[in-house]
């Protein structure tokens, strides 16, 4: 530490007493009516708060049909009423007196008091860009205490306080207040950045000249570029040498190859699977036992959703190097074939004429690229049979068309006295050859 623990309680002592002083300044005898303002701005901030927090609430759950932004800011707009309240009252008690000329000159701390709450009002605003949490809680606070500093006029011993609160690495110098500044520094470049690929993202979606694939492609490239950016020149703009964090980066990175090889692996699947195009937003895909429709795709996954409703989460390297199958890769259309048998005593080009009929009224199958059916084979029981036809909309399901197929065909050949056999066997139990011949004996006589 760059100051030992008396030093650090000798600043503190000294930053205390400059704050006693000025708050002694403030307590003057003559300025304490302005206080009593102050007092009674925020008593009548709380009550009016009290009163149209839920009359604005009833008044927001009518408002059916506005986007989600504008309801969002209503809410914190909501969850603010008693600084909006206060911020109001306290401007307009300042005024009042300063345009009434009396004690023209002692309105400091109605001033000060409506600056100080302007300012946090705003401070609060802003940070609600900040996304995560607990970020959030920390550039707020951090901002509410720098305004509230700098309107005492205490922002420069306040500054040199922390900026005492120093480590030292060799040439390399870290205090308190370098990671102040870069907390907040790179709090709101990833706030602008996040915003930047935000709209950005929303302009790539609409786009229907880009495709699926290099939608996201894109859309991941822009995060990673402007996020990338925003935290190193949020380490550049508070000293940071970026120099020997790439020759630290460099090193780490070799030994993290080595022991994240997979998760690289699907990375780099997952950036091919996107160049390639060979699956996208949208597509209905096999691979193994999974069948459904891809979701999203991820840095490290694909998400396929089945009909059942179950999401798998499919290793970008097991679609590069296992097999797939792409039901909508080049086009949409779909081939589907059924297998049935029919008795040997029933006309074949009457069951093939009728087969086809029957998968043609089918809804789902295409009538623009006729069914075929065809004998594929003479059964121990039946003549066997193939249907092929074909659809277009494999997302809406394949067992279920071929159930209403199957369907189709039992009643089209009840109709027209077409059966469909079963295996049929005959059982001849043979007793014991002596038991047999016993029998044989009885049944001849003696002599």
């Amino acid at each position: 530490m760059e100051l030992g623990l008396d030093a650090v309680v000798a600043q503190l002592g000294t930053l205390w007493a400059q704050l006693q002083a000025q708050v002694a300044n403030l307590l003057l005898p003559s300025r304490l009516w302005q206080f009593a303002l102050i007092a009674g701005c925020m008593a009548v901030a709380f009550l009016l708060a009290r009163v149209s927090r839920e009359r604005m609430r009833d008044w927001m759950r009518t408002l059916e049909g506005w986007p989600k932004w504008r309801l969002r800011i209503l809410l914190t707009i909501n969850k603010r009423l008693a600084l909006i309240w206060f911020v109001a009252l306290i401007w307009l008690a300042t005024w009042i007196m300063q345009a009434i000329h009396i004690f023209p000159s002692r309105t400091f701390l109605l001033y000060l008091a409506a600056s100080i709450a302007t300012a946090w009002l705003v401070v609060d605003f802003l940070t609600r860009l900040v996304r995560h949490p607990l970020l959030r809680l920390l550039v707020r606070w951090g901002l509410w205490i720098w305004v509230t500093l700098y309107y005492l006029g205490l922002i420069d011993e306040a500054s040199a306080f922390l900026d005492r609160l120093a480590i030292n690495f060799g040439a390399f110098r870290l205090s308190a207040l370098v990671l102040i500044h870069a907390a907040v520094v790179v709090a709101v470049l990833f706030t602008i950045a996040r915003i930047i690929t935000q709209t950005s993202a929303a302009q790539i979606r609409r786009n229907d000249h880009i495709s699926p694939s290099m939608q996201v492609l894109s859309i991941k490239a822009l995060q990673l570029s402007f996020y990338g950016a925003a935290f190193f020149l949020g380490l550049k703009s508070v000293g940071v040498d970026l120099t020997g964090l790439a020759v630290l980066s460099g090193a780490i990175g070799v030994g993290i190859g080595f022991g994240l090889q997979k998760v690289i692996s699907n990375l780099v699947s997952g950036i091919i699977l996107l160049l390639d195009k060979s699956i996208k937003p949208g597509d209905v895909i096999s691979t193994g036992e999974t069948f459904g429709w891809i979701n999203a795709l991820g840095a490290r996954y694909v998400s396929i959703t089945t009909r059942d409703g179950k999401e798998y989460l499919i290793p970008n390297e097991d679609l590069i190097t296992g097999q797939v199958v792409n039901w909508s890769h080049s086009n949409d259309f779909v081939r589907l074939d059924i297998h049935f048998g029919c008795a040997y005593g029933d006309d074949p080009h009457l069951v093939r004429r009728v087969a086809i009929k029957a998968s043609m009224g089918v809804d789902r199958v295409l009538a623009s690229k006729p069914a075929v059916c065809h004998i594929v084979g003479f059964g121990d029981s039946s003549v066997d049979y193939i249907l092929r036809f074909w659809i277009r909309d494999p997302a809406a399901g394949l067992t279920n068309i071929r159930g209403n197929v199957y369907l189709a065909l039992w009643d089209a050949f009840r109709e027209n006295g077409i059966s469909i056999p079963f295996p049929q066997r005959e059982v001849k139990i043979l007793d014991d050859p002596a038991s047999a011949a016993a029998a044989q004996k009885t049944e001849d006589g003696p002599g």
